[in-house]
């Protein structure tokens, strides 16, 4: 079935060809619409947008014996000679393909694969891409390879920049890569610009990025092409934020939480220390914001143990100061419980309510007729759990919740003002896509009276001198965690957990007391571990990342962690926070598998520097965002162009362009 084009036409028409499904495209049987849908391509418009994993520049193939190790390149030869060699040990096999220009000769292998053989002949005309694994002989395994066919649409894969598309199975690349060249030429046209209202005539067309994307005259029209499709990206997620943000101010009216400190200056006075500038000035943004005209919407970032907690005490008072109760969610029971007790002690002699409310505990204190302040999990959002006059929702740790999580706890009370707080920091391209509807505050400075923090990085080899210092600093009195990426055994083969290291640590660190904390333990052993260590009956917390937040204790001066080149730089640095929180001075050793030199390269990372904020934006780029943004819950689309890592600058475009479009929308 054949489908009417026509660049002309009313929207609807146009947008009813773009939706047309792509079994109705000529060219596809039944086989390839499944093929295409593995690939969640079943629009025309899906398959236009079908993005190229890579290009291949054609017009200039490297020589064979220009290949240098470990570099991709693509190559042009022809097969000499191919087969299928069976391995004495394993009753393995690979097939090899060997391939010579005028230059040399390489082979390519695939382990285990011997039905390529069915792919091949000698004498074929091909073009290799992949790494070299050896130069002498030289071998690329499991490279890719193209038949060029002669005479067979040669304008569309030789002699110009190729898109090379991802796969699946039985699909080539060759049929789709012809496909998408004769329906990007008949259809492209067609693509309409999203928002009318927006003059963009500076800008490449829609059409044009598409054209650019998969067929580019020059290697430049690629990024020219994703940066006009990521903006597109970019402008309809900041819709949708602004437009909430600007229907928050237009139908909702700020409940007057300011305060009057009667309250805070007695805490004040408690604490034994004096509040930062840093921390004085973002509790004079959110006390103008409490007392505004519309609810407050503002994240707090700070760096671990830059004094937040502190932050979130004097605003939760400033509400109860006001008449309004309080809700602090944190995302696990240590964290919780750490909270509850602390504003406890905090609010200890002030006619203030404190309500615990977490899957396993139930605590309430004083007269819950009084302002409330509730400290919680997600036990919080439970249908069944109300709280009155709710004035102020504080989420800890925001990266650990998602936008649904946030929207239901506000969803307690009529409008409250919200603070959310992450120790975690974000890169400015991600809180703009993550937090775009929210101001946001920076602490800066450290609390005075902390001992430094060292970082060391230390190969497996080194062991043993790690475990003597360690000793060392425990009988100077000291107390230190040792943390493991694993519970129990299993999984990648030589990674350490925490149960198998258990005995072990125990004989080797004697006689000082090593406890266990882990995500499997009761919420009750979770705690009396916890608390054990903060009395300093236990010396060494042996642990997984369950201690990465609420866990406090000055005394706690050493931390080893172990394949340590497996966690990301981000959840390394909230690690680290545990310690240095004392008056001494401390020391963080990550002990990890360095023969890789980009496993190296990221630890030493974190020797060089305590800044969160330079940490993050080195996760973000060598990790990409999923270590910072909790992927499954955050509410980030799955963007296909967009690159959190790199498009800082388009975020903010994107910002412009969203504006405008409400502005002419509601002018």
């Amino acid at each position: 079935m054949g489908v009417q084009t026509s660049a002309s036409g009313t929207p609807g028409a146009v947008a009813d060809v773009l939706s047309t499904p792509v079994a109705a495209l000529r060219g596809i049987g039944r086989e390839r619409e499944m093929q295409l849908s593995r690939l969640h391509v079943h629009t025309l418009l899906d398959l236009l947008l079908h993005r190229p994993r890579r290009h291949e520049d054609r017009r200039h193939s490297l020589r064979i014996r220009s290949l240098r190790l470990e570099v991709p390149g693509t190559i042009r030869g022809v097969v000499r000679a191919m087969g299928v060699r069976t391995l004495k040990k394993g009753g393995k096999c690979v097939f090899e393909l060997v391939v010579e220009d005028a230059s040399g000769r390489l082979t390519c292998r695939w382990w285990n694969m011997a039905f390529m053989q069915g792919y091949f002949r000698v004498g074929d005309d091909v073009f290799v891409y992949g790494k070299p694994t050896s130069i002498r002989p030289i071998c690329l395994d499991h490279p890719e390879v193209e038949v060029i066919e002669p005479g067979v649409e040669a304008s569309v894969h030789l002699n110009r920049i190729v898109p090379v598309y991802p796969l699946t199975e039985g699909l080539p690349q060759r049929w789709l890569r012809s496909f998408l060249w004769q329906r990007v030429a008949e259809f492209a046209g067609l693509i309409p610009e999203p928002w009318p209202e927006l003059d963009r005539s500076a800008e490449l067309s829609r059409p044009e990025a598409v054209r650019r994307l998969h067929f580019p005259e020059a290697m430049e029209e690629v990024e020219q092409g994703r940066r006009r499709l990521a903006t597109d990206e970019f402008v309809a997620l900041q819709l949708e934020l602004r437009r909430r943000r600007r229907s928050l101010e237009a139908n909702a009216r700020g409940l007057p939480c300011s305060g009057d400190n009667r309250f805070i200056k007695p805490l004040l006075r408690k604490l034994g220390f004096t509040l930062t500038d840093g921390q004085t000035a973002v509790l004079r943004e959110i006390r103008r914001d409490m007392g505004a005209a519309h609810p407050m919407r503002r994240l707090l970032q700070g760096d671990v143990g830059c004094g937040k907690t502190v932050v979130a005490a004097c605003s939760a008072l400033m509400a109860l100061e006001s008449g309004f109760s309080v809700a602090v969610m944190a995302p696990t029971e240590i964290l919780a419980e750490q909270h509850f007790k602390q504003f406890q002690l905090w609010c200890d002699g002030l006619p203030v309510s404190l309500a615990m409310q977490t899957g396993s505990q139930k605590k309430r204190s004083t007269d819950v007729h009084q302002p409330t302040l509730y400290v919680g999990t997600h036990a919080l959002i439970e249908e069944a759990f109300s709280m009155e006059r709710l004035g102020l929702v504080i989420i800890d740790e925001q990266h650990k919740f998602g936008v649904g999580q946030r929207e239901a706890l506000l969803k307690k009370g009529r409008y409250p003002h919200l603070l959310v707080m992450t120790a975690t920091p974000i890169p400015r391209t991600l809180g703009l896509t993550l937090y775009g509807d929210l101001d946001v505050s920076v602490i800066q400075q450290m609390p005075h009276g902390r001992g430094g923090l060292k970082t060391f990085v230390r190969g497996v080899d080194r062991l043993p001198k790690v475990w003597e210092f360690l000793r060392s600093k425990l009988e100077e009195g000291r107390q230190a965690y040792v943390v493991y990426p694993r519970i129990e055994e299993g999984g990648k083969p030589g990674l350490k957990s925490v149960m198998q290291e258990m005995e072990r640590l125990r004989k080797a660190l004697a006689p000082h007391v090593v406890g266990l904390v882990h995500g499997k333990l009761s919420a009750e052993d979770k705690q009396a571990a916890i608390d054990g260590f903060r009395a300093g009956r236990i010396e060494v917390l042996l642990a997984t990342t369950v201690i990465e937040v609420g866990v406090d204790v000055p005394n706690a001066s050493v931390m080893v962690i172990e394949s340590a080149e497996q966690f990301g730089l981000a959840q390394l640095h909230q690690l680290r926070g545990r310690i240095g929180r004392g008056a001494h001075e401390s020391f963080c050793i990550l002990v990890g598998d360095l023969e890789s030199g980009e496993a190296q390269e990221r630890l030493e990372i974190l020797e060089k520097t305590r800044d969160g904020f330079e940490i993050a934006e080195a996760d973000l780029r060598m990790r990409g965002p999923g270590e910072l943004i909790g992927k499954d819950q955050s509410g980030v689309p799955n963007f296909k162009f967009a690159d959190l890592r790199t498009d800082l600058a388009l975020v903010n475009h994107a910002r412009g362009l969203a504006d405008r479009i409400l502005d002419a929308r509601e002018g």
